[in-house]
């Protein structure tokens, strides 16, 4: 069979031979080897010439894949600063702490997770007492991703330094009580110590790379320098597997961000069983990542290792290393000696005889405890290794066992992930092995004690000794005394509130061209961060190119195709714009680090993230709900929005739900506004509540979710009168009456509510029109900028009402005494207008765009869907013929004049 991937003649005829004799003696050399030493020894030869080539800056394509052996060899490690004994003291004692705070926790129900931690422990260990800068380190110290599940071991160090007490250990996945830990990294839950949070697996090695990409970006800006900070990312193998993991390695190899590193916790296990149990995950691994470009360093094997790799004199060894699958590996791990001896080295006659030479001690010794991840010298070399490469991301792949030192009963099963305490001979086993002075009279009624060394115990003291000198605690979250940025100029704002006259503006294009005046802004203006993916154009942005600039790490080595337009395509190193290509998930992970700047960095940032609305929630609302747990404030943009307002684009491209998965994010505000005067009081707002002075009991750690159309519609002016603004922010004002419409309605007509929001109320405007002409029926036209946040107020005062305190909803102040029924329309599904029901007074219905959406102009989808303004007026006439308002058949006959 031939070989789909050999090199065929008519590839080579491609490159000219100039020396064809010198080509067959390096190919004859090659056969000669292969025959008098075997292919192995060949294998060999071809891989030294290549790393020799790469060495000398010989442009050659790179090995994917080297052997399974460690990147660094013993030989070469650099000497570890430090008193290894007092670090493998501090470390034992994180272990028990870790074990016995989530076995507690198992009698009350709660759960959590052992294994993770006990694999990973010396990764973390090292990072902290040498690597891991604090907040008081030069920039704003490092930013660390911690694995979600090795949060127990994270809690059982900042015991030992005396940050957290008992007390809280007790409380760990208890917080109702008001002093317990979150499960896992929750910022929102514990915001002095988490900065990220990770559990949603994925997230964290996307939000890492963004992160590592937001440092440089403010750096080139002048913001702030933090060239001195790196960003280090803890990962399961497991977790490599979600697409968001591996989604922007290109990114951080792209734009050389040596400001990261990723320690993938190799244990060769997810949750159920094997990462790749007839493969290798570590090598595919390596694979991916030097194929993506980026530095590899692997820390397989322990110093126990050593003197196998010496007598492997034939390159067996390292053979069978290669093609031993991960799930043999975690078998090795549990079986004795014998097995050992027959399984793995009895395979290959050199293996043989190299294992006689081996005691059944020694070859335990190997195949059980020493891994590369398990000894602090050896991730010393790692993380060293990854600081000094410099040009590009390092990944380093660090082989564990899972659940080393918790015992046989836990280490390398499939189910440990599951198993969420130690029986108490389990514990006492666990001591003896880390020679803990912990005694079997401090187990009181079966309880695990806690152990401590003493506050002014030498362990303690080594502790705090170095992280003073990297900067202070970590990981550590810090809200910075930032006072809050002056406020944009008025007349930015302003401008709106005279309306577009027989102009026809999108609120789209409203949005956009607030934001050209904003960020002109003298005081403000440098701050606000643009992030679009790839549809500027769409959203008609363009215009910005040339003035802000996209950020780009080599500015602009080409000139652009369209250099003598006024609005060409610029690029920039200090540019301002992150245009992220086609990747929604990329743009939210900008997102979340500019929105987050002002605790990671100490600055404040104002990022709007523009996007079509069907694309942003649907897509990323995982992200979101991460942006609300890492506490973010910004401005997100759901363009081109509704089901029936994007004409032709059909089913996949019409957003008729984006804000009722929004109303599910507690931190997000979702505003659905109809005019370009109401997106400027929003963002306006917005900026104050996030960015400036908060009022008594606001919350600044929110961020706001705009809907905005691609409908050309003229603008009106806002209304004059009282409480328009505040209607505007709280959620509903009365945008005009029958009688302000000037349609003169009779003195005993019929009278109904319409409440519209985004591009629904110039249907209820229309229909308003058609009431009144029509069927004399007078009705007032309301504006629901947010049915969301109306309905969050009610809730608020139900919830005041249980508590014995009296407090009406804003939207039954705000419809009080309004006559008629209600009818309450949007371009989205019925749910979102359907929030508000249960809160107003008079009797209540809607229309709205439920189901698929479709290919088709938008008179004919609004038509479909039933929310038209000739639907509308047959809805309303409907409801007031139930209530004996209009006679019964002038529903049948307005059905019939409309053609509905």
């Amino acid at each position: 069979m031939t070989d789909p991937y050999a090199i065929q003649p008519s590839e080579l005829d491609q490159l000219p031979d100039r020396d064809p004799e010198e080509t067959a003696e390096w190919q004859a050399s090659l056969d000669a080897v292969a025959k008098a030493a075997g292919p192995h020894r060949a294998a060999y030869l071809m891989r030294r010439t290549l790393e020799r080539a790469e060495g000398n800056g010989i442009a050659l394509p790179k090995l994917l894949e080297t052997d399974y052996v460690n990147t660094i060899p013993t030989a070469a490690e650099p000497a570890a600063p430090g008193d290894e004994a007092l670090e493998r003291r501090i470390t034992a004692w994180n272990r028990w702490n870790a074990a016995a705070m989530v076995t507690r926790g198992a009698k009350h129900g709660v759960g959590g997770h052992i294994a993770t931690f006990a694999s990973a422990a010396w990764l973390y260990e090292t990072g902290f007492n040498h690597f891991f800068k604090g907040k008081e380190a030069d920039g704003s110290g490092d930013q660390l991703y911690i694995q979600g599940h090795a949060s127990p071991g994270i809690y059982a160090r900042a015991f030992l330094d005396g940050r957290l007490t008992e007390a809280h250990l007790d409380n760990f996945r208890q917080e109702a009580g008001g002093t317990g830990l979150p499960s896992y990294p929750h910022p929102r839950r514990l915001p002095w110590l988490w900065e990220f949070p990770t559990v949603s697996m994925g997230l964290g090695p996307l939000s890492a790379i963004y992160q590592a990409r937001f440092n440089r970006y403010l750096t080139a800006r002048g913001i702030k320098d933090v060239s001195q900070s790196h960003v280090w990312a803890f990962l399961g193998d497991g977790e490599m597997d979600e697409p968001e993991s591996t989604a922007a390695l290109a990114l951080a190899s792209r734009e050389g961000l040596d400001n990261l590193t990723f320690v993938i916790n190799c244990n060769l296990q997810r949750l159920d069983g094997p990462v790749r149990a007839n493969f290798k995950i570590v090598q595919e691994l390596e694979a991916q990542f030097r194929g993506a470009g980026w530095n590899v360093v692997k820390s397989l094997w322990g110093n126990a290792w050593d003197e196998l790799f010496q007598l492997d004199t034939t390159g067996a060894l390292v053979r069978r290393l290669r093609e031993v699958p991960d799930a043999q590996v975690q078998t090795y791990q549990t079986r004795d000696a014998a097995y050992i001896r027959e399984d793995f080295f009895g395979k290959d006659p050199a293996l043989v005889e190299l294992a006689k030479l081996l005691s059944d001690d020694k070859i335990l010794e190997c195949f059980h405890l020493s891994r590369g991840g398990h000894e602090s010298r050896k991730v010393y070399a790692a993380y060293k290794a990854a600081l000094d490469h410099k040009g590009g991301p390092t990944v380093i792949l660090a082989q564990t066992v899972k659940g080393h030192t918790l015992g046989e009963g836990f280490a390398s099963k499939n189910a440990n992930h599951q198993m969420k305490k130690l029986s108490t001979d389990e514990f006492k086993q666990m001591r003896d092995l880390l020679e803990l002075p912990i005694k079997d009279s401090d187990f009181v009624d079966g309880v695990v004690p806690y152990g401590h060394p003493g506050a002014d115990s030498p362990e303690v003291r080594y502790l705090q000794e170095r992280r003073a000198a990297l900067g202070g605690p970590a990981p550590a979250r810090r809200t910075h005394a930032i006072a809050p940025l002056p406020s944009a100029s008025e007349k930015a704002f302003a401008s709106f509130d005279k309306g577009s006259g027989s102009q026809n503006v999108a609120t789209t294009m409203a949005f956009v061209r607030l934001v050209k005046d904003l960020v002109r802004d003298k005081e403000t203006g440098r701050r606000w961060v643009p992030i679009v993916p790839d549809e500027a154009r769409t959203f008609g942005m363009e215009s910005l190119f040339p003035s802000l600039g996209i950020y780009s790490p080599k500015g602009q080595t080409y000139e652009p195709v369209d250099r003598d337009q006024l609005m060409y395509y610029k690029e920039a190193k200090n540019g301002q714009i992150l245009n992220e290509g086609i990747t929604e998930a990329g743009s939210m992970a900008d997102f979340i680090a500019a929105s987050t700047s002002y605790a990671t960095h100490g600055e404040a940032m104002i990022p709007f993230y523009i996007f079509y609305s069907m694309f942003g929630w649907q897509r990323t609302a995982d992200q979101m709900w991460q942006l609300g747990d890492q506490l973010g404030r910004g401005f997100l943009v759901g363009a081109t929005a509704g089901r029936t307002t994007l004409t032709g684009e059909g089913l996949q491209h019409a957003d008729g739900h984006s804000p009722v998965i929004a109303a599910t994010n507690p931190a997000a505000l979702s505003y659905d506004p109809a005019f370009a005067y109401e997106v400027a009081a929003i963002v306006k707002d917005g900026i104050r509540r996030m960015y400036g002075e908060t009022a008594q009991g606001e919350d600044p750690n929110v961020f706001y979710y705009l809907t905005v159309y691609n409908e050309p519609i003229p603008q009106p002016a806002k209304p004059s009168g009282l409480g328009i603004d505040e209607g505007i922010v709280k959620g509903l004002y009365r945008f005009n009456t029958a009688e302000s419409a000037g349609l003169s309605p009779a003195a005993n007509a019929a009278r109904i509510q319409l409440l519209g929001s985004g591009t629904a109320i110039h249907w209820a405007l229309k229909a308003q029109q058609l009431l009144a002409e029509d069927w004399g029926v007078a009705a007032d036209v309301w504006s629901a900028t947010t049915w969301t946040e109306l309905r969050r107020d009610a809730l608020e005062a139900d919830a005041a009402l249980l508590r014995g305190e009296e407090r009406v909803p804003y939207v039954r102040q705000a419809l009080h005494g309004a006559e008629g029924p209600v009818l309450a329309v949007s371009d989205y599904m019925r749910q979102v207008p359907d929030q508000i029901a249960q809160w107003v007074e008079q009797d209540y219905s809607s229309l709205g765009a439920d189901g698929f959406g479709l290919s088709d102009t938008r008179d004919a989808a609004r038509r479909y869907f039933g929310v038209d303004a000739e639907s509308i007026v047959v809805a309303a006439l409907a409801q007031l013929a139930r209530r004996g308002e209009v006679k019964a058949t002038a529903v049948k006959e307005a059905r019939e004049r409309y053609g509905l």
